[in-house]
């Protein structure tokens, strides 16, 4: 089904709801320049219940995580409860406005002080800002932290950051912001950063490490407590990219893993829906020595308990954000937190893990598993074997999607050929899991029975499979009418 657009919906004359002017209602148009004024204003003309079928169909073609399983590694695309939405669209929350005075907020302060001590405290931490938009930014902030640092001291030889090969693309971006060149440092067989190799590039030009635990082969590293004193014995710092915490919340606290400086995705681990361009939050926990850098505002508190924002911070990064960061996260990241309790907390990571595994032993006998040892949240499959039957990994995902099942990740790590990244979340059953799994092996059968099939997939969907390549070289920016015409697209 096509669904037309509102332009061919339009029908002179028809409009959604009538409004008669009130009386004594003065025509304000008389103070506007007549330059400025309209005769016509060419918007669709259709009734309300025409915009709302329209909308409800369009959402009918796509996926969400309401519809079906979302098995996106390394995005932790989980269904959150609603009830987290209902207290950040609290009047007393969504209303409020980023400039009111401290004393007219308190409310909203104590959300973000009570936050940022639970979040020190699940990470093991003792400094914390809330600011950072999002996972990216909050690199950004935890890099720019770990420089500030080596400035204070003087410290101007280090010019390096060592990243695992296995990293997400934004760690050396974000190094590279900051004004550091890169080192990278390979995987090992088990899957493990290479401690030989990390220890040959630690000097004194190390500015510090960026790793993720677990890392994105869905394996914690093995040797982390050599891993960080490698880099602490060199003078350099850890970062620690927080993207996966929801495979270790409650079990283990990165501070305690020789960690300096983690950042957390709300939006992933706590509670807030995951991807589509909305808003993050990517609050940033720290060592003690490090929180004179945070960014300015933080959350305090005066000696009569009033909450602030503390401005007058000397030594600070600066401000990373306007309107010191996305409130209504973490009012969804508290009340997920809340009604979780320490035991629930527990239970997310040990969830987690299980589905991870369980997914993992249902699929070893037929898709390769490049390192095939006890994953966390995620695992790393590969379709090399289904490549030798001429069906790639590309053929597979969208196979997967006339089951309703969004595909996984494919193709990260780039170090895993034919990779296929698998995280089933903390949030679904072992029925979904099983029908996940029986999918998958359907599909095997199928690339051996009938791979011809596969590579023409999806066949069930109003799009089918896209030249890719074509898409992005030769982009159609013209939509067709039903009547021949086109609509040109506008930047």
């Amino acid at each position: 089904m096509v669904e037309p657009l509102l332009s061919e919906l339009s029908r002179a004359g028809r409009v959604g709801q009538r409004f008669a002017a009130p009386e004594g209602c003065l025509d304000a148009t008389g103070d506007l320049p007549a330059g400025l004024l309209r005769d016509t204003l060419p918007l669709p003309e259709l009734g309300e219940l025409d915009v709302v079928r329209h909308f409800t169909h369009l959402s009918t073609m796509n996926h969400s995580i309401d519809a079906g399983f979302y098995p996106l590694g390394s995005c932790t695309m989980k269904y959150n409860p609603k009830v987290n939405e209902d207290v950040a669209r609290l009047p007393g929350f969504a209303q409020l406005h980023p400039y009111q005075p401290d004393e007219s907020v308190q409310g909203a302060l104590q959300v973000m002080a009570e936050l940022g001590d639970l979040l020190a405290a699940i990470t093991g931490f003792e400094a914390v800002t809330l600011q950072p938009a999002a996972g990216a930014q909050a690199e950004l902030c935890g890099m720019l932290l770990i420089r500030a640092f080596h400035r204070a001291r003087g410290d101007k030889r280090r010019t390096k950051v060592l990243i695992p090969d296995s990293a997400h693309g934004t760690n050396p971006a974000t190094a590279a912001m900051c004004g550091y060149s890169t080192v990278s440092i390979p995987t090992d067989r088990r899957g493990n950063v290479d401690l030989a190799r990390l220890r040959d590039e630690a000097d004194d030009e190390t500015v510090g490490l960026m790793l993720t635990n677990p890392n994105t082969l869905g394996l914690f590293e093995q040797e982390i407590f050599e891993v960080a004193e490698t880099i602490h014995k060199a003078g350099g710092l850890v970062y620690g990219d927080g993207a996966n915490l929801n495979a270790i919340i409650g079990a283990v606290k990165p501070g305690q893993l020789g960690f300096d400086v983690l950042h957390i995705n709300t939006h992933k681990t706590f509670s807030t829906p995951h991807g589509g361009g909305g808003p993050g939050c990517g609050p940033v926990v720290a060592r003690d020595f490090l929180e004179p850098f945070l960014p300015r505002p933080v959350v305090a508190r005066r000696p009569t308990g009033e909450l602030f924002l503390d401005w007058d911070r000397p030594q600070s990064i600066g401000e990373l954000k306007g309107f010191w960061g996305h409130f209504g996260v973490m009012a969804r990241a508290l009340t997920y937190l809340a009604l979780q309790g320490d035991q629930g907390i527990r239970d997310i990571s040990g969830a987690a893990v299980l589905n991870a595994n369980y997914l993992r032993a249902r699929l070893a006998d037929v898709y390769d598993i490049p390192f095939d040892r006890t994953c966390m949240h995620e695992f790393v499959a590969s379709g090399r074997r289904q490549r030798q039957h001429g069906v790639r990994t590309l053929d597979i995902a969208k196979r997967l999607i006339d089951f309703d099942i969004h595909p996984p990740t494919v193709y990260f790590p780039l170090i895993v050929e034919e990779a296929i990244m698998i995280e089933p979340t903390e949030a679904e059953n072992k029925d979904t899991l099983d029908r996940f799994a029986d999918v998958m092996l359907q599909i095997a059968r199928e690339a051996e029975e009938a791979p011809e099939m596969i590579r023409a997939a999806p066949h069930a969907r109003t799009v089918g499979r896209l030249d890719e390549v074509a898409a992005a070289r030769k982009p159609m920016l013209r939509w067709p009418r039903s009547d021949g015409e086109h609509l040109e697209a506008r930047a």
